[in-house]
């Protein structure tokens, strides 16, 4: 069964003027789009068109050499986008209250130290990429992936993510990458969800 480009959990203009109908458009409509149809190629055929992208991604290396690459790639940029804007909504930002809030404050030293350490992984890739809060054998976590890389293939639970590819902020903050993430920390980021994917 192909994989399926969800829609989006809110309209395009919901998040403006953080972020831009255009952007959300480009970014959901074409780049999420593509790593959907590119994925589902790549393993059309395969005894892998049924697994899952989340079991896919954490057993990589049993994936066929010649469609390894454009799986990883693909199948990350693929989970990455499908959290990315649950993560994300409009009337959101703020701080996380309850076992969140406990938990990133016994792991970081309090939210103001999440956020330098999280916008220092976010703002410190180079190129293109994602930062991350994960669950690691029961810890919190933060870490940066390159381009379309997930936590996911070592076995980490991803709890918020940030896209840095240049097409999800570019026309809103041009080259203030850490404007955009700070913004995303501020406004953006839907505390609740994050705090379900802790459980």
């Amino acid at each position: 069964m192909a994989h399926q480009l969800p829609p989006l959990p809110y309209a395009y203009e919901a998040l403006e003027p953080t972020v831009d109908t255009t952007t959300m458009q480009i970014h959901h409509d074409k780049h999420h789009a593509a790593y959907t149809t590119n994925l589902n190629n790549a393993i059309a055929g395969t005894e892998f068109e049924a697994v899952s992208v989340a079991e896919l991604l954490a057993k990589l290396d049993s994936v066929p050499e010649a469609i390894r690459t454009v799986v990883r790639n693909n199948g990350g940029g693929y989970v990455n986008h499908n959290l990315f804007w649950e993560i994300m909504g409009p009337d959101a930002g703020g701080a996380p209250t309850g076992a969140l809030a406990t938990a990133i404050a016994q792991a970081f030293g309090g939210f103001d130290e999440f956020k330098a350490k999280f916008g220092a992984a976010a703002t410190g890739r180079f190129g293109s990429g994602w930062a991350w809060l994960v669950l690691d054998g029961g810890e919190l976590k933060i870490m940066s992936t390159p381009n379309a890389e997930t936590p996911m293939t070592g076995g980490k639970k991803a709890l918020l993510t940030v896209d840095v590819w240049e097409h999800a902020y570019y026309l809103d903050f041009q080259n203030r990458r850490p404007d955009f993430v700070q913004t995303f920390l501020d406004q953006l980021v839907n505390w609740d969800f994050v705090a379900a994917n802790l459980g």
